[in-house]
């Protein structure tokens, strides 16, 4: 192994190898594949590829790095493909992951957008779009609920996440509040009893 390439990071539970990308190349065309097949969001399609096919991450890793992708400034797949690039190949990873999700769908946002701009006012194209956007809110959902069953090893525990989900929609939906405060006052709560939590488990192990 070369001294500019990172170590293989060991990701899985067990102590394993885990499965990840042979190559910058394979990085580059997994995420550009990833990107092109969003619509509305790719949390669906990224764990789907990431978790279920590829294998790069478990189901708990996923749930733990989408969280903190969400919270970091940017898209969310962006931030998660920096994260996953670095992880792997260091800075250039990032870069290449970076590129993969942004150049292709770029330049095919571009095209699109020249298109719609003469179709725009047509029943037709309206009516298309607010298709796309229900089958991206239910592919978001599902993929929702097929990744609650990692929460239940959260250190918050299930009462916790739950009540938590449900001030988060009732502040955001209902009340309107701004993003920026449900997430420093609900995320500084919820971090608090997750440092709370990990303190107890660390005790408990030492007692043991």
């Amino acid at each position: 192994m070369s001294a500019s390439t990172p170590p293989q990071t060991d990701l899985t539970p067990s102590g394993g190898s885990s499965p990840r990308p042979e190559s910058l190349a394979a990085l580059f065309w997994s995420f550009t594949g990833l990107a092109l097949q969003g619509f509305g969001g790719v949390l669906a399609i990224v764990q789907r590829e990431l978790v279920e096919r590829r294998r790069w991450l478990t189901a708990e890793q996923f749930v733990e790095d989408w969280a903190v992708a969400q919270v970091l400034p940017g898209p969310n797949v962006v931030n998660l493909s920096l994260m996953l690039g670095d992880r792997f190949f260091g800075l250039r990873g990032a870069l290449v992951a970076m590129a993969g999700i942004l150049t292709f769908p770029l330049l095919l946002v571009l095209l699109l957008a020249t298109l719609y701009a003469s179709v725009q006012a047509l029943p037709l194209a309206q009516g298309a779009l607010r298709g796309m956007g229900a089958v991206a809110a239910g592919l978001i959902t599902a993929s929702g609920l097929k990744l609650w069953p990692a929460l239940k090893q959260n250190v918050l525990g299930t009462l916790v996440i739950i009540g938590s989900i449900a001030i988060t929609i009732v502040a955001i939906a209902w009340l309107r509040l701004p993003l920026a405060w449900v997430l420093l006052g609900l995320g500084g709560l919820t971090c608090a009893w997750a440092y709370r939590q990990l303190g107890r488990v660390t005790a408990d192990r030492g007692a043991a």
